[in-house]
C-alpha cells in the first residue's frame, strides 16, 4: 500500500481527494461532486491487476469522462502494461515518491485544462515551459527530442539530487528501457552538447553513481 506518500502528494499538489474503495461505477458516481472529478488515481498495488485495468477501461468509456487517469503499480507489473497504454494517462511505480507524484499530478491536470497558469522552471539560465514543452538556455531555444526534454525536465525539477542511471530509466522512460544505462549516457551527452559548452555543467556526473542537475557553476565530475 502507498497511502502515506499518495496522501502527501495530493497535499503537495493542493488537490482535494475522495477515496472510493470500490471498482463499481455506481459507487463512484454516488460520491462524485456535481462538477465531476478532475482525475482519478487507480492503485493497482491494492487491486488485482486485471481489476485495476478493468476500472481504468470503465472510467475511459463512461459518458462523464474522468481525465487524467494515473496508475500506481508494482515494478513486476510493468510488462503487463503492453498494449494497454490507452487505458491511462500516466503511471508511477511503487514505492511512490511523493514529490514525483505531485509533479506528475500538476503536469497532467494542466494538460487536461484544470489549471490555467503556465508553469515555468528556471535554473541557471535554463527555462522550461512545462505546458508548451519549450526549453531555452539564456534565451536561445533548444531543439530537443521528446525524451531529451523529459530527461532535462526531470533533472531540472530535482536540482542537486543525484540519480542513478537505473533510476533515471525508471522515472523518465518509465520502464527498463532496451539499451540500459547506455541510453541515459547518450541522452546526457546530447543534452550537454545542446546546452553548449558554457552551460554543459548544469548536468553533472557523480562518479560511480549517476547524474544530477547543478545550477551552480561547479565542475562536472567525470567517470
Amino acid at each position: 500500500m502507498c497511502e502515506g506518500p499518495i496522501r502527501k502528494a495530493f497535499e503537495t499538489a493542493g488537490v482535494t481527494t475522495q477515496v472510493v474503495g470500490s471498482t463499481h461505477l455506481n459507487d463512484i458516481a454516488r460520491v462524485e461532486p456535481e462538477e465531476g472529478f478532475d482525475g482519478a488515481l487507480v492503485d493497482a498495488t491494492s487491486l488485482a491487476f486485471n481489476d485495476a485495468m478493468g476500472l481504468c477501461r470503465q472510467l475511459r468509456q463512461r459518458e462523464r469522462t474522468i481525465s487524467p487517469i494515473i496508475l500506481v503499480l508494482d515494478r513486476y507489473q510493468l510488462d503487463e502494461l503492453t498494449f494497454r497504454e490507452d487505458l491511462f494517462d500516466d503511471f508511477v511505480v511503487a514505492p511512490v515518491d511523493a514529490s514525483e507524484l505531485a509533479a506528475r499530478l500538476h503536469h497532467r491536470l494542466r494538460r487536461a485544462g484544470h489549471e490555467g497558469a503556465t508553469s515555468l522552471v528556471e535554473q541557471g539560465g535554463l527555462m522550461l515551459n512545462l505546458e508548451t514543452y519549450q526549453a531555452t538556455i539564456t534565451g536561445r531555444i533548444m531543439d530537443l527530442t521528446y525524451m531529451e526534454y523529459e530527461l532535462l525536465k526531470f533533472l531540472a525539477t530535482n536540482p542537486q539530487r543525484v540519480f542513478s542511471r537505473e533510476t533515471l530509466l525508471n522515472r523518465v522512460w518509465g520502464y527498463e528501457y532496451y539499451g540500459g544505462a547506455r541510453t541515459v549516457d547518450v541522452h546526457v551527452r546530447r543534452l550537454r552538447a545542446k546546452l553548449g559548452e558554457e552551460h554543459a555543467y548544469l548536468i553533472q556526473t557523480v562518479r560511480s553513481v549517476g547524474y544530477k542537475f547543478g545550477a551552480n557553476n561547479s565542475r562536472t565530475i567525470e567517470d
